[in-house]
């Protein structure tokens, strides 16, 4: 799972980052107009990983992960003519977005449009993605139109009105200065496209990047949207909370009464705004949390842990993680209770499930 974290240049899109992976890039506070892109990959924040970690007390504790990609590069107008090849391949292999909006005062790094102004700046962006994607679209549907006026024997004519339906619905929508999020699209619809590359249409997390003062996000920007969340994150003092040592770290947590760091909302909300769900597998050897799309099989989910598995899938000890803490952490228990149950090809696994593959290859 990646997520694209964007924002206009000098919106501490890059402070973010660091707040949010531990990382320490360094922000000149002025852009070069480059494409710009740093990875990291974090936990998933998750109680449970450390409750079952404490049970079994395993050699390896391995929580879920997200992989963030800080993309630089993005402004106004960069959408004229079409976005460049890698600017747009580095956004369309993101499977959403961390979008940064700036909140804050500071002279040592001017705005870019000189003031701040958030639903601007939201607006801004989201403008772009909108005249991006219909760039695409419109390109596409011309192409289908040329495909249906030249004919020959291996035209599709079935394929390619279905096609050109679609996109017409879709540019339709795009006219309207929406996101494609909101066109409740079926998910069948949503994987014809998936090769178009389209912006609008990807899950977003907006991130307002307040000063020193903590304000209500929804008290600086109106963001009514589908697939999307609002938060706000103090950006450069989450940063200097990541760069702090465990023990320090819970010290000055401590101090200001703070239960976590507003990091860890960021990188859960960005994890369930991708339709996510865990599941764990547990032992001696390792604890171990693993991703899966909600609605999965349970022969899907044994597929994440390793092909084989799947393969040779024959049935899964299911145990829900809240009765297996309700009767004490011991797996004998659960099963003398009745509480592990055998499930076939058919199961839809559910968040919190542990489970055991059975298989044979």
């Amino acid at each position: 799972m990646q997520l694209g974290i964007i924002g206009l240049p000098n919106s501490g899109k890059t402070t973010v980052f660091n707040a949010l992976t531990g990382s320490n890039l360094e922000t000149s506070g002025v852009s070069s107009g480059k494409l710009e892109v740093s990875t990291a990959v974090v936990n998933v924040p998750d109680p449970r990983v450390d409750l079952l970690s404490g049970i079994y007390e395993p050699k390896k504790t391995t929580y879920a992960t997200i992989t963030y990609n800080d993309i630089g590069g993005l402004d106004k107008g960069i959408s004229q003519g079409g976005l460049s090849g890698p600017l747009r391949n580095a956004l369309a292999g993101a499977d959403g977005f961390v979008h940064v909006v700036r909140v804050f005062e500071d002279e040592k790094v001017p705005h870019p449009y000189e003031t701040v102004d958030a639903q601007r700046d939201v607006e801004t962006i989201d403008g772009e993605f909108l005249l991006s994607d219909l760039i695409t679209v419109e390109k596409r549907l011309e192409r289908l139109a040329e495909e249906l006026k030249k004919g020959g024997q291996n035209l599709d004519k079935r394929a390619n009105a279905v096609e050109t339906e679609l996109l017409t619905r879709v540019k339709n929508h795009l006219e309207t200065e929406k996101p494609l999020r909101d066109l409740g699209l079926s998910q069948e619809e949503q994987k014809a496209l998936r090769g178009y590359g389209l912006l609008s249409i990807k899950p977003i997390v907006l991130v307002l990047n307040l000063g020193d003062e903590w304000q209500e996000p929804e008290s600086l920007v109106s963001y009514d949207h589908q697939n999307a969340i609002l938060l706000g994150l103090q950006g450069q003092i989450e940063a200097e909370i990541a760069q702090l040592s465990d023990e320090d770290k819970e010290v000055f947590l401590d101090e200001y009464k703070i239960t976590e760091p507003g990091s860890a909302r960021v990188i859960r909300a960005s994890y369930s705004l991708m339709h996510t769900q865990t599941f764990f597998t547990v032992g001696p050897d390792e604890v171990r949390g693993w991703s899966v799309k909600i609605g999965a099989t349970a022969p899907e989910a044994a597929g994440v842990i390793h092909s084989d598995l799947q393969r040779g899938f024959i049935r899964a000890e299911v145990t829900p993680y809240e009765d297996f803490m309700a009767l004490g952490g011991d797996m004998n228990e659960v099963k003398s209770k009745g509480k592990m149950r055998m499930e076939g090809k058919e199961y839809i696994v559910q968040d919190g499930d542990i489970l055991n593959i059975r298989f044979n290859v």
